[in-house]
């Protein structure tokens, strides 16, 4: 082991050797003197949001934007409008979005007693739950059924459990 350590030393001598300089500068093992100095206070608060999860970033984030009232960013298509363009054409492009809706949450606002079993076996269906789950899932009605569904999708749900006596709501 410590030959081949010794064998491949030299080899990386030369190669670190013929790095350009400007890779040296933004190379993250460069001299601490070359580095800015960074405020203690900020230092800290990198090291703890860099053992953050995923969801605990993600809440962050949020909470960052509420409390601070940072809009969402919505960035234009390639070949979209410049970067200055005033915010009052965005909103514009944001109300044309909600009249156009595609995707929908759907909600089992109630349903018939009479067809209560058809309901659930349907509930069962198209949510893969248990004959039990199914039951509570229907009886705590209002209660969302599915979201982020096609419009064509969420119309075929729709009217197969109006069919059998339910109420829904497409939200």
């Amino acid at each position: 082991m410590s030959l081949l350590r010794h064998s491949v030393r030299p080899t990386l001598r030369l190669v670190s050797k013929r790095v350009s300089p400007m890779a040296i500068r933004f190379n993250s093992s460069a001299p601490a003197e070359e580095k800015k100095a960074v405020d203690p206070k900020i230092s800290t608060i990198v090291d703890q949001i860099s053992t953050l999860t995923l969801l605990e970033t993600s809440a962050l984030v949020s909470e960052l934007k509420e409390r601070l009232n940072i809009p969402d960013i919505s960035f234009p298509a390639a070949g979209g409008a410049p970067a200055a363009a005033p915010a009052a054409p965005v909103e514009e492009e944001v109300k044309e979005e909600v009249e156009e809706k595609t995707i929908f949450s759907i909600k089992l606002e109630s349903f018939d007693a009479k067809s209560k079993p058809k309901v659930i076996k349907e509930v069962k269906g198209l949510l893969g739950l248990s004959l039990v789950e199914s039951k509570k899932f229907v009886e705590a009605a209002p209660k969302v059924l599915k979201d982020n569904v096609a419009k064509e999708d969420a119309e075929k749900i729709k009217a197969a459990l109006e069919g059998l006596g339910a109420k829904v709501t497409l939200e």
